[in-house]
């Protein structure tokens, strides 16, 4: 399994990497500073199974590494790490390709936290068909917290895990159904009479 982490800020990519090692040991630890190693990285080590992205590199701007490494590889996990709250990125990470963002501040807790469920989410994953309704318990109860319209924060504190264990989640449930947004899962719950009348 080769891991990827790119943060071109040494003392917290050397914690990324450790966090990392520790959820996945004999795992290839893959280690950049910025998006401009990538290439000869993968040519030397193999595709990535994971990547942990920082959103303020020295060569990207934006949104931009999270654009070029889901152009690569659309379907490997993303998690972005960033100093920037997430109010001000988040949405624009998402919407840009990234699974989950978590911010730097939430410490070694949460982020191993967020990246555990990432990894569980990976590679146990079995991909079906949009019309295949094989949901697990969890899943069903977060389409109906989700149609009562429900944040991240209250469907955290309702089932007792944290805000980035309920995005893993979430990012579980839409690749499992084919659908990007809540409301696309809950039209499609709708349509498939995955929720009560």
């Amino acid at each position: 399994m080769n891991l990827y982490v790119i943060d071109d800020h040494p003392l917290m990519r050397e914690a990324v990497v450790m966090l990392m090692r520790r959820l996945r040991p004999g795992a290839n630890v893959v280690e950049l500073e910025r998006m401009g190693g990538l290439d000869a990285a993968v040519r030397q080590h193999g595709a990535p199974d994971l990547i942990c992205l920082d959103l303020k590199l020295p060569d990207t701007t934006g949104t931009s590494g999270v654009h070029e490494i889901k152009n690569l590889f659309p379907n490997t996990p993303l998690a972005v790490l960033s100093a920037s709250p997430a109010a001000d990125c988040e949405e624009l990470c998402v919407d840009a390709g990234a699974d989950i963002y978590v911010e730097k501040s939430a410490g070694a807790g949460e982020i191993g936290n967020a990246l555990r469920a990432l990894l569980a989410a990976d590679g146990q994953f079995e991909e079906l068909a949009p019309t295949d309704n094989k949901l697990s318990k969890r899943q069903k109860q977060l389409i109906v917290m989700l149609d009562r319209g429900l944040s991240n924060r209250e469907i955290a504190d309702e089932l007792g895990i944290s805000e980035h264990t309920v995005k893993v989640h979430l990012w579980r449930l839409f690749r499992r159904l084919g659908v990007k947004s809540r409301t696309q899962t809950i039209h499609y719950a709708r349509v498939h009479g995955l929720l009560g009348s």
